[in-house]
């Protein structure tokens, strides 16, 4: 009896045994199954099943590394440290998951170099497409880095002045004087000359330029100058406003008033209200704004 007990253990073992060994055969076959392209031999590339769930399993491991590192340096800044941070990150990102791919294909038996030189040309064609998204991917980079461009500077590129609102890795938002959107391209910060009227701090000095009539008195002109700048409410008394006297022009006495704000994204309505209270005390005072003149000579032959 003891026997046939026996044999029936090593029976049972030899199918459990067969069993396991025709399962893992069929995974094995399972995750073989795929595509082999390029001819045979050793420059052949085999996408198969493993391949592609292993390429899932580095994705899925790589993004929770890559946001655990984000999350531990992010909870460290403030403000706008964090939306720089979290801007170049995203281009390391992109990077470390085109490193993480070409390992997994090397690690799955891929030869990374063949798929290159055969990917070359397409490499290079992409190259020259993307040649200009390159580049304001790279001038976003060092406009974050270096801050020559900050959120809330005024600037001036092309003739337009705008606000910036928003620093992107490709492109730098801004609001112009009349509440229309820009969207400027980040590499024109590195090939442009872009004017930032607030790099320094928020004061900029303004200028208006006044002509008047030959004989008009100059003192009382300057005086007038001064007050009307000192008598707007957003002209900064620190430092005081001035007036220079040009030139003696063709039609009149040239003059300029230098005062400072510091909201020189609404200067062109500030400098408005100067120029209306000059002409209201002008002709309190009796000084005359020229218009050019001409002396038309008629000879009679």
């Amino acid at each position: 009896m003891a026997k046939i007990l026996i044999m029936l253990a090593q029976e049972e073992s030899k199918v459990k045994k067969f069993i396991k060994e025709d399962i893992w055969d069929s995974i094995t076959e399972f995750l073989n199954w795929g595509l082999h392209l390029g001819g045979e031999g050793e420059n052949s590339i085999h996408i198969t099943v493993g391949l592609l769930i292993l390429l899932i399993f580095a994705f899925i491991a790589t993004n929770f590394v890559l946001k655990t590192v984000r999350r531990f340096y992010t909870n460290k800044m403030e403000g706008d440290d964090k939306l720089k941070f979290i801007s170049i990150f995203k281009f390391i990102k992109y990077l470390v998951y085109l490193l993480v791919i070409l390992l997994t294909l090397r690690a799955g038996g891929i030869d990374i170099t063949l798929l290159i030189t055969a990917s070359a040309a397409l490499f290079v064609g992409l190259g020259l497409a993307l040649q200009n998204l390159f580049q304001d991917i790279i001038g976003g980079i060092f406009i974050i880095t270096d801050k020559s461009v900050q959120v809330g500077d005024i600037v001036e590129t092309e003739g337009k002045v705008g606000k910036v609102v928003e620093i992107k890795l490709r492109t730098t938002r801004a609001i112009t004087r009349d509440e229309r959107v820009i969207i400027i391209p980040n590499h024109k910060f590195m090939s442009d000359i872009v004017y930032n009227y607030t790099q320094n701090n928020k004061t900029t000095r303004e200028v208006i330029k006044v002509q008047v009539a030959y004989g008009s008195n100059v003192d009382l002109v300057t005086e007038i100058l001064i007050l009307c700048s000192k008598a707007n409410a957003k002209v900064l008394q620190e430092p005081a406003p001035f007036v220079l006297f040009d030139d003696f022009g063709d039609s009149g006495l040239l003059f300029s008033l230098h005062f400072y704000i510091n909201e020189s994204f609404h200067s062109l309505k500030i400098k408005s209200e100067i120029r209306y209270r000059i002409d209201a005390e002008f002709r309190q005072n009796n000084i005359v704004i020229p218009f050019p003149q001409r002396d038309v000579h008629l000879f009679k032959k």
